[in-house]
């Protein structure tokens, strides 16, 4: 089980990221738009005073059972030790242990 701080630190994240959603693009548009270097600089340091956690990357998959972000399966939203325990127990529809 993840830290309970973690998981609201990453729900506070895509709070941020869907806030700066909107204004990142616009920026990024005109960014794309821009010809000389002067504009693109100016518009550079709007891109910058958003905040860090407002960008996409920043954000990270967790598994919805117990937080934990590595060896997160994005098709089932799950970590690998979850994934694994729910499929022994046939609670994942579709999957199948194999076995040779």
């Amino acid at each position: 089980m993840a830290k309970k701080s973690m998981i609201q630190r990453e729900i506070k994240r895509s709070k941020l990221i869907a806030k700066y959603q909107n204004k990142r693009q616009d920026i990024k548009k005109q960014l794309k738009n821009t010809s000389t270097f002067i504009e693109q600089i100016e518009l550079q340091k709007e891109l910058q005073k958003l905040p860090k956690n407002s960008t996409p990357c920043r954000h990270r998959n967790r598994c919805w059972k117990t937080g934990r972000s590595r060896g997160f399966y994005k098709d089932f939203g799950l970590s690998r030790h979850v994934l694994r325990e729910m499929s022994h127990n046939c609670l994942l529809p579709g999957i199948k242990k194999s076995s040779w």
